[in-house]
């Protein structure tokens, strides 16, 4: 079965907001993207349009490298699930993109978190909802929570979720031009010792004879 990856992205913007967040959850990395690509060229989430309003918010496809984003701590999980679910996923983040002027921040919902209180809103989500929503259906993933009551710490939890990078997100592209580097050099040195090994066995049966 052929095997896709997913890309959870944990980032702490050190916002007004994002500290009060991170004070009422006694937690940081608040704030929860997904992609479906290692370079993060794509990366969907519900959080700010604009970046120096908190208060006007929905479904955003976040640029990393922007000045608000490419500053801040971060953390990189992988998850391998299989090419069907990854589609889904796709589906689900197209489905809620195609709607997206009738969607809102969920802002009310975050105090329904943090007392433990059902709180409904249609067309309404933050960001670790919206994640917890997109892998809906996807038995690789099993989020055990209902979406609405789902924080980012949840998710870093999940069965299956590997930290793959944590640090500021701008020296992100470096880790994985790192990780490029080590398999190359592992492929050489393999390389190398397949060699020595086929040659010191054409020795030994030279010898043999």
């Amino acid at each position: 079965m052929q095997e896709r990856t997913i890309y959870l992205l944990f980032t702490d913007t050190g916002t007004y907001l994002a500290k009060a967040i991170n004070f009422c959850t006694r937690q940081s990395l608040n704030h929860v993207s997904i992609s479906l690509d290692g370079e993060l060229r794509q990366v969907y989430s519900f959080g700010r349009k604009r970046p120096r309003n908190p208060f006007i918010g929905g479904f955003v496809e976040e640029d990393v490298t922007s000045d608000f984003l490419r500053n801040s701590q971060c953390a990189v999980y992988s998850c391998s699930i299989s090419a069907e679910e990854c589609e889904q996923i796709m589906e689900n983040i197209k489905e809620i993109e195609a709607k997206k002027d009738n969607y809102r921040y969920n802002f009310i919902g975050l105090f329904g978190v943090l007392f433990h209180i059902k709180i409904n809103r249609k067309n309404a989500l933050f960001c670790s909802q919206f994640v917890a929503t997109v892998l809906e259906g996807v038995n690789t993933i099993q989020v055990k929570k209902p979406s609405h009551f789902i924080r980012p710490g949840d998710l870093r939890t999940l069965e299956g979720m590997q930290l793959i990078y944590q640090g500021k997100l701008e020296h992100y592209p470096r880790h994985l031009m790192r990780q490029e580097k080590t398999l190359v050099t592992g492929t050489q040195t393999e390389q190398k010792q397949s060699f020595i090994f086929l040659l010191s066995s054409k020795v030994k049966r030279f010898v043999i004879r």
